[in-house]
């Protein structure tokens, strides 16, 4: 645990203030937050960090090289990366929610195809694959070093090395293969944490719509953009306890729930949202929290109409 800093959380605020203060009209910042493919124009300058020289506008660089730092730590279940450990089977859990609400005649029998956009080291991709219905798992992420921990991690268990278990990518979603028709795209596509580190979500979330087939699910988690988000995310967890690496999140990029209710209500074919609200107990790890959405940690299931 890091000593509290005065002068780290004076900054934070600091900037955080500067970040709000100018902010416009609450219509225009939700333009600015989550912009249709069709206005990209609106979204291409949602993060000061952007680089405009990147092929892939929504793939912010520092996060690129602020996670590749991480690599070596990514399956220490104490480091940096241990609340995404100790999230792991919330996810799981939410899928399955988000799935048994479907009509009984979809919820056949079946071998699942997942895509996990953003697996990081793989945290997810491992424990998705391990499942009796799974059948393959395609995973993956712009971040080479992490990714190479990812494989390594992969290799220690045989089940995970039959052809098309699990695969991963070194690419962005603007640069996966479309399918070649809706129907050969995946029953669940997943996107853990992962938001709120890009530039332009509107865009972003443009990229992933076409490869989550008719009737599967889309499922996310990521941080709504409050105050509390930002004193739990920013100021306790990154300046005062020191149990996330400095620089991980940036509060303006935080997505509220509502927020992305209304843009997948404007998309058509997609009917059925599903979110939860989660918070971290400290010694005692992630719990569901009843309206947490609306201030903290949240996942977001939407399904594609069948």
């Amino acid at each position: 645990m890091k000593p509290y800093n005065p002068a780290i959380a004076a900054r934070s605020i600091r900037r955080c203030i500067s970040q709000t203060s100018i902010r416009p009209t609450t219509h225009t910042r939700l333009a600015h937050r989550i912009a249709p493919a069709s206005s990209r124009a609106i979204s291409s300058s949602p993060s000061t960090r952007h680089n405009p020289t990147t092929s892939t506008g929504t793939v912010d660089p520092t996060e690129v090289s602020h996670f590749n730092a991480l690599a070596s730590s990514w399956w220490d279940p104490h480091g940096p990366s241990r609340l995404l450990h100790l999230m792991n089977p919330l996810r799981h859990t939410f899928i399955t929610q988000c799935r048994s609400s479907d009509a009984p005649t979809s919820l056949v029998p079946q071998k699942l195809r997942y895509l996990d956009i953003g697996c990081g080291g793989g945290i997810f991709a491992e424990s998705a694959a391990r499942l009796p219905t799974t059948l393959s798992v395609t995973a993956i992420d712009p971040t080479p070093e992490v990714l190479k921990i990812a494989e390594g991690h992969k290799r220690r268990d045989p089940t995970l090395m039959s052809a098309g278990k699990l695969t991963y990518l070194n690419t962005s979603i603007e640069d996966l293969p479309l399918p070649a028709s809706p129907t050969d795209a995946y029953d669940v596509v997943t996107l853990f944490e992962v938001l709120e580190h890009v530039n332009a979500p509107g865009p972003f979330l443009e990229h992933l719509l076409p490869h989550v087939k008719p009737g599967g699910w889309l499922i996310l988690s990521t941080i709504a953009r409050t105050w509390t988000s930002w004193v739990v995310t920013n100021v306790m967890a990154e300046d005062v306890l020191g149990i996330v690496p400095k620089g991980t999140h940036e509060w303006s990029k935080y997505v509220n729930e509502d927020e992305l209710r209304g843009w997948f209500a404007k998309k058509h074919g997609w009917g059925s949202v599903k979110s939860l609200g989660v918070v971290y107990v400290p010694g005692i790890g992630w719990r569901e929290v009843k309206g947490g959405e609306q201030w903290g940690n949240y996942f977001l299931g939407v399904r594609r109409d069948a």
